[in-house]
């Protein structure tokens, strides 16, 4: 099955629905398909607004309710929270968090917030909320583009960046709209790449043929 995940994330830049479409005709592509038993019910995310006292935006509430309940989409590495889990900081309901060290959330207003980050969740002065996102459904899009480059299968792998990197990367592949202070992605056919900080390279290959493609563009220590 083929997706065309750079014209997909294209259209969700502007339009949340075509975000979690995106995610859908991902995760059927990638892993796979989503289920109508693989989100949080309303009536769960109606007892969190309740425990928290606020309500949840409603790009929120669609993206838990379609896709909550898959951790292998959403939780690998850095965590989609459960509604149980969701909490208040402030003026700012964080709903990801990446074990002791960063923590994204969102303002109350509003359908679709911006997306904030905190580097160190335990030192709110030190390392207050600053600008991730623009959308809160694009930041969907992110995440799950994150897992499945972060995930175990023998697609993936890692290594240090060069700068020889950086023209084949820019020939061979798209350039994702989904730029964030420390990251930036490329595709190309049945490929992913994230760059972290001009420093380190993740990539996901679909197939094997793909993971091929990759290690003869981009030679080097790969680990897998």
């Amino acid at each position: 099955m083929t997706f065309d995940v750079a014209g997909s994330v294209a259209g969700a830049v502007h339009d949340r629905s075509a975000a979690w479409r995106f995610i859908e005709g991902f995760a059927a592509a990638w892993t796979e398909p989503i289920g109508p038993e693989d989100g949080w019910s309303r009536r769960e995310l109606a007892e969190a607004e309740d425990r928290l006292g606020a309500g949840l935006p409603e790009a929120l509430k669609e993206a838990l309710s379609l896709f909550g309940k898959r951790p292998e989409v959403t939780s690998n590495h850095d965590r989609l929270l459960t509604p149980a889990e969701l909490r208040l900081d402030r003026e700012v309901l964080v709903f990801r968090s990446d074990q002791w060290i960063e923590a994204w959330g969102v303002p109350l207003a509003g359908d679709d917030p911006e997306v904030l980050v905190r580097t160190d969740s335990r030192d709110e002065f030190q390392h207050p909320w600053k600008p991730w996102m623009p959308r809160f459904s694009l930041a969907c899009v992110e995440l799950v583009l994150s897992m499945a480059v972060f995930g175990d299968s023998g697609g993936t792998a890692d290594r240090e960046r060069s700068d020889a990197d950086v023209p084949l990367l820019e020939e061979h592949f798209s350039l994702l709209p989904l730029n964030n202070p420390l990251s930036r992605w490329f595709v190309s056919d049945d490929l992913i790449i994230r760059e972290d900080d001009r420093a380190w390279l993740w990539a996901c290959a679909r197939t094997p043929e793909a993971f091929e493609l990759l290690v003869e563009r981009f030679p080097g220590p790969w680990e897998r």
